[in-house]
């Protein structure tokens, strides 16, 4: 059997670590299950939903250079349907307002899309996280640049 990128396989969890847990897989191979790769649920401690010689069904989402094998155990079934929250009301001013028409462009040629409204913790996070993502990359490049706003750099 051809262990190959897609393949979905059983194993037998062999070691936990804080960052994961290793995998064994047939033809006496192992992989990894990074921690983000668990379960759809943030997972704080990987010993909360696995132990040592568990059997799980994973998919190999990835092989590296070096041969090592990446895992998921989340990506072996659908995510969870998410339940319309209850009681939240659209925000006047978001949802289908049409794009900005001034003259402020981003650089790189970034497109504006208005953000989605975030529904629960997770979703806020990680809306912050690309948002804050976003900010740096456009200031190391301004930086890269020498766009220093400072007016104290070199002429």
């Amino acid at each position: 059997m051809e262990l190959g990128v897609g393949a979905i396989v059983d194993g037998k969890v062999t070691g936990i670590t804080k960052f994961g847990a290793f995998v064994s897989l047939p033809e006496g191979k192992s992989g990894l299950v990074h921690i983000s790769e668990i379960a759809y649920s943030y997972v704080n401690e990987v010993s909360d939903h696995l132990h040592e010689g568990q059997e799980v069904k994973v998919k190999i989402i990835g092989i590296d250079q070096a041969n090592r094998i990446n895992l998921s155990i989340k990506q072996v079934e659908p995510p969870p349907q998410r339940a319309p929250r209850q009681g939240s009301a659209p925000r006047p001013g978001a949802g289908g307002r049409p794009p900005r028409q001034s003259g402020g462009q981003r650089p790189m040629g970034f497109v504006h899309q208005p953000p989605k409204e975030p529904t629960d913790f997770e979703d806020r996070l990680k809306q912050f996280m690309q948002s804050s993502d976003s900010k740096l990359s456009e200031l190391r490049y301004i930086e890269k640049k020498g766009g220093n706003r400072r007016g104290g750099g070199r002429r």
